[in-house]
């Protein structure tokens, strides 16, 4: 199951935006996931709790969203929403196609817990 080594990766780098803000905690995470990005949504969901025990993100909440396949018309030069097993132009049935979106996994977005104070005390005794 390539999504839990997948989740690992993710969790790294969700780590590292944390202690770059300086963050408590982390507590949600926001995915999109293109349909053709080769990674099962509902099973990345499922290894989460187990990549993230233990980490800033234990009890964040994840998210996904479901990207939409998106290809720009090599002939006509539209821009059209195509399914995923065919990639045609909508608007005058080319298959010649580039695809625009659809395949990526990406990190949306992230809620970190900052302690305010704290953050504000560090600024101001570094401006000493």
């Amino acid at each position: 199951m390539h999504e839990l080594s997948i989740c690992l990766s993710l969790l790294d780098q969700v780590q590292a935006i944390a202690a770059e803000h300086q963050a408590q905690g982390v507590t949600l995470i926001r995915l999109r996931i293109g349909p053709l990005s080769g990674v099962e949504p509902q099973l990345l969901a499922n290894a989460y709790p187990l990549a993230a025990a233990g980490t800033l993100a234990e009890h964040a909440r994840l998210e996904i969203d479901s990207g939409r396949i998106e290809v720009r018309c090599r002939d006509c030069g539209a821009t059209s929403e195509a399914s995923p097993n065919q990639l045609l132009c909508a608007h005058c049935g080319s298959y010649q196609t580039q695809l625009i979106s659809g395949d990526e996994l990406l990190l949306a977005s992230l809620e970190l817990d900052i302690d305010t104070d704290a953050a504000a005390a560090d600024v101001s005794s570094s401006g000493n």
